[in-house]
């Protein structure tokens, strides 16, 4: 039987700078995403020309959900297997590609895990561990874009 699982955000847009949305440059893209009991996010868009880079934003958000899901899924399957990380470490990327006509969608996402376990012996089930993280990340399956893994294990 599935389980389901819900979540609830308000977002709001701060950005009226007193014309609203009467041209494109007439606003600012700020606003805020609050979910109960959790801290608050201030964010903004990716375009630079109207953006502002001290912000996140939604694209640097989702590539660090496809980076935080694949790392606790990591860590959950290794506990469950008996090899010990002592050190995670991910730089992940991203590349999206825009139209010229206006919107876009990723490309991919690279996970770069770095994990040090506490035993050489467990490096190699280390290393392939990361597929099954990959079978059971709930964001990796959710996204129809290729999430590509090049773990580094000692």
């Amino acid at each position: 039987m599935k389980h389901e699982h819900h979540y609830k955000l308000t977002a709001q847009w701060h950005g009226n700078k007193g014309t609203g949305t009467s041209g494109v440059r007439d606003y600012d893209r700020s606003h805020t995403v609050s979910i109960a009991n959790k801290p608050e996010l201030h964010l903004t868009t990716d375009n630079p020309a109207v953006g502002d880079k001290t912000k996140l934003n939604p694209e640097d958000l989702l590539v660090t959900a496809v980076s935080s899901c694949h790392m606790l899924s990591y860590l959950y399957v290794c506990a469950m297997e008996g090899v010990v990380v002592v050190e995670y470490v991910d730089h992940a990327t991203g590349i999206m590609l825009e139209e010229a006509k206006g919107g876009g969608q990723f490309k991919e996402v690279t996970l770069n895990p770095i994990v040090r376990v506490a035993d050489p012996s467990m490096i190699e089930k280390a290393n392939e561990l990361h597929h099954k993280a990959h079978e059971i990340c709930y964001i990796a399956n959710s996204v129809n874009f290729e999430v590509k893994c090049n773990p580094i294990c000692s």
